[in-house]
């Protein structure tokens, strides 16, 4: 348990679009957790959204009237120097690298996504080594202090952590936070009297128990008309005969392997109208920072709802506040496996309901593992882990094995040609894989 007074937080890419609820979420939980010291840090390209970032979050602190010092710099160590909390928010390549990964798939006839498939792949290997170098950085200067990972693929980023470094850290994703607004919301109760169970890894999960006040709800939900969906993920309606005998809830992104010529053909007609989401996020970034240039604004606008990641800081500070205060409350987590599934390795990292204490999180065995979900949740962890280890060696024939492994690519040669294009887009990215 973190045990000082007055904590500090450092924020990497603190020049994000989200960093604002992030923000709020600080000020509203300021007298359970009192942060003495803001550090939103990001690098020189992101210098302008950063002073505008934090502009708007010294506004927002001085309206809640508490003591909290923002600091903005482009110095990463001194941010993470002493800090009892470092989050990641960052994004190797930024909205140019995005639009990069999800359209080039398109074009080969495979779903172009930033964290599933040939997309979430090179945002992985683009993103592994960077957050890998933080790391260090951290083991140097903070080494007690916790990491909380939002940067996408979590999973994956969560994963290369544990495995290479030393750092304590915690994967976060709003997804399972939203499902549980979402039940609470059908059942008009309060969400502290529901308790979903979460079976799998980040991005790739199936919910097999929803508890409303201790009664299981599942049939319910899947006999139900409301979709649980989300704003990045297009809708593309369920097959309500498939979830009745699928037995769980699955998350929206599971829609690109249970729809994937549904949900390929919708983004092929969005890249030739309007574009991808990269490009619906890019025009939505641009107007939210206009609107963080007011003076006069002192507060998250609404229109940051649109971004897609409802709910970002709650998750953020809830996680913080209960590894602050030691609160062993339930919350769904990206940790590593360890004994949960005997079909998974022990480091992979797994997305799941877990007890936590001021030591950490401990997982919760799930009560129902389906028996037609292993095969998927295998297949995806074994490319997961090949192009983590590409990833941090550069080898092109794992990445190559990555690529082709992944279930939403058709052969081979598909394969290595999204692999061969994707590799000269995205070379300034990626060193490792253009040494000698």
């Amino acid at each position: 348990m973190i045990n000082k007074q007055g904590l500090k937080i450092a924020v990497i890419g603190g020049g994000s679009s989200y960093t604002p609820e992030l923000v709020e979420g600080l000020i509203q939980g300021y007298h359970d957790m009192p942060v003495a010291e803001l550090w939103l840090v990001d690098i020189e390209a992101g210098k302008m959204k950063l002073d505008i970032v934090g502009n708007l979050a010294r506004r927002m602190v001085r309206k809640a009237g508490i003591h909290m010092e923002v600091h903005l710099t482009l110095n990463r160590r001194e941010a993470i120097k002493d800090a009892d909390f470092i989050s990641t928010q960052i994004r190797v390549g930024l909205l140019e690298a995005r639009k990069l990964d999800e359209h080039i798939p398109i074009r080969h006839g495979v779903v172009g996504q930033e964290t599933t498939g040939p997309g979430g792949m090179f945002k992985a290997l683009r993103t592994i080594p960077v957050i890998l170098d933080i790391c260090r950085d951290i083991e140097e200067l903070a080494p007690n202090a916790w990491m909380l990972n939002f940067t996408n693929p979590a999973g994956m980023i969560t994963e290369a952590v544990t495995k290479y470094s030393k750092v304590k850290t915690v994967g976060l994703c709003n997804s399972p936070i939203n499902f549980q607004k979402f039940l609470a919301e059908v059942y008009n109760v309060d969400e502290n009297r529901v308790l979903p169970e979460f079976v799998g890894i980040n991005h790739l999960h199936w919910v097999t128990s929803a508890l409303v006040d201790g009664e299981e709800k599942l049939p319910e939900i899947l006999a139900g008309d409301r979709e649980y969906s989300a704003k990045n993920v297009p809708t593309v309606g369920w097959d309500s005969d498939f979830l009745r005998s699928l037995g769980a809830v699955p998350t929206y992104y599971l829609k690109y392997y249970y729809m994937m010529t549904e949900k390929y053909e919708e983004m092929k007609e969005a890249l030739g109208r309007d574009g991808t989401r990269a490009d619906v996020v890019s025009r939505v970034e641009k107007e939210l920072f206009e609107l963080y240039k007011d003076e006069a604004l002192e507060e998250k606008p609404k229109q940051l709802e649109q971004r897609g990641g409802a709910y970002y800081s709650e998750a953020a500070v809830k996680l913080m506040r209960s590894l602050y205060q030691g609160s062993n409350d339930i919350q769904t987590l990206n940790v590593p496996n360890g004994s949960v599934y005997d079909f998974l390795p022990e480091d992979a990292s797994i997305e799941i309901n877990c007890v936590v204490t001021g030591q950490g999180p401990i997982p919760l065995m799930p009560t129902n593992v389906p028996e037609h979900v292993k095969g998927l949740l295998h297949a995806v962890k074994a490319y997961e882990s090949m192009a983590i280890k590409a990833a941090v060696s550069g080898d092109r024939d794992l990445a190559l094995q990555a690529i082709t492994h992944h279930p939403l690519v058709p052969s081979v040669a598909v394969g290595r040609a999204i692999l061969d294009e994707m590799l000269e887009a995205h070379m300034a990215h990626l060193p490792l894989f253009f040494e000698d």
